[in-house]
């Protein structure tokens, strides 16, 4: 990954105080143009790294090779290393960059980098259930945000249908373990799932970057989208109290919980993207939960309870 690179030129320059970009490209296996276009990168963001033109030239952090690298605080510096504890989802060349990154921070921040590194576990895997591994273009797209490129997006819509588009990504968010790519299109700003990306090629032509983008208000707009799209129905139903805590886990801001009943019951309100939608999210209640109405759901749920008591009527034998 780029990033880990950037990191790797940074130590590099520290320990050596100049290079020229020959130099880095052979100590980083990488073409000198990648490692020239690396280094105006770093000087670039605000990094203190300028290039010397002539024969003894080369390219030199401002302040000679103990400058301090990371110009972070002691708090800034608990969080970067809290970010790669050894359970966390940081790739493994990620992880071993950060680690090399401690030997930049003051002495003073070094003891409580290290002990962050290893004092948050991040286990994203549900009881009983393993981590699914990361989608296939994943790094792919991480590289093409970082330089800025456009690519050939491949891609399966929720039926499958495929499709090739040219997209401009600007960013890459994780929820709940799902990959999401946010990216400029012709029609506007688009979110695509990367676990349903079929192929990636990346172009030299540069991402053309909306002003004023800010990735994580761009998402917060696609989580109010979505949130108001499933939101299109609603159903009023009667819970066991023992019920809303479930009922809280599966539907989030989208469970409206009323007043208790003489019988014991608490009123509440479920909204989701469709009545049929609906329907199969109650079934998992059981008798815990009664829906009022509207009356298609409980035709729909009528109708599960039939075919589940024809399927598994007591005694009823298996059919397989």
């Amino acid at each position: 990954m780029r990033a880990d690179r950037l990191v790797a030129t940074l130590l590099i320059l520290q320990a050596r105080g100049r290079v020229t970009a020959a130099e880095l490209a052979e100590e980083l296996e990488v073409s000198e143009r990648t490692a020239r276009r690396d280094l105006e990168a770093l000087a670039m963001a605000g990094i203190p790294v300028y290039s010397q033109p002539g024969r003894n030239g080369g390219w030199s952090l401002i302040g000679g090779a103990r400058t301090d690298l990371s110009g972070l605080t002691a708090a800034e510096a608990r969080a970067l290393f809290l970010l790669a504890g050894p359970s966390s989802r940081v790739t493994p060349e990620a992880k071993a960059a950060l680690r090399k990154l401690v030997q930049a921070l003051p002495e003073t921040f070094r003891a409580e980098a290290e002990a962050a590194a290893s004092a948050v576990v991040l286990d994203p895997a549900q009881w009983g259930a393993t981590p699914a591994p990361p989608p296939p273009f994943l790094d792919d797209l991480q590289r093409a945000v970082v330089a800025g490129r456009q690519v050939e997006l491949g891609y399966a819509d929720r039926e499958g249908r495929e499709s090739v588009r040219t997209v401009h990504p600007l960013g890459l968010v994780s929820k709940s373990s799902v990959w999401y790519l946010v990216a400029g299109t012709d029609a506007g700003l688009r979110t695509f799932r990367v676990g349903r990306v079929r192929s990636v090629t990346v172009t030299d032509r540069p991402v053309e970057r909306p002003e004023g983008f800010d990735l994580e208000a761009a998402w917060r707009e696609v989580v109010e989208a979505m949130d108001e799209r499933r939101g299109a129905v609603r159903a009023r139903a009667l819970a066991d109290p023992r019920a809303i805590g479930w009922l809280r886990n599966r539907f989030g801001r989208h469970l409206r919980v009323g007043e208790r009943r003489d019988d014991g019951r608490v009123e509440v309100e479920v909204a989701g993207w469709t009545l049929e939608a609906l329907a199969y999210e109650m079934v998992a209640f059981g008798p815990y939960v009664e829906v009022v109405e509207p009356q298609e759901v409980r035709d729909l749920l009528a109708s599960f309870g039939e075919e589940l008591v024809a399927r598994y009527g007591r005694g009823k034998p298996a059919t397989g």
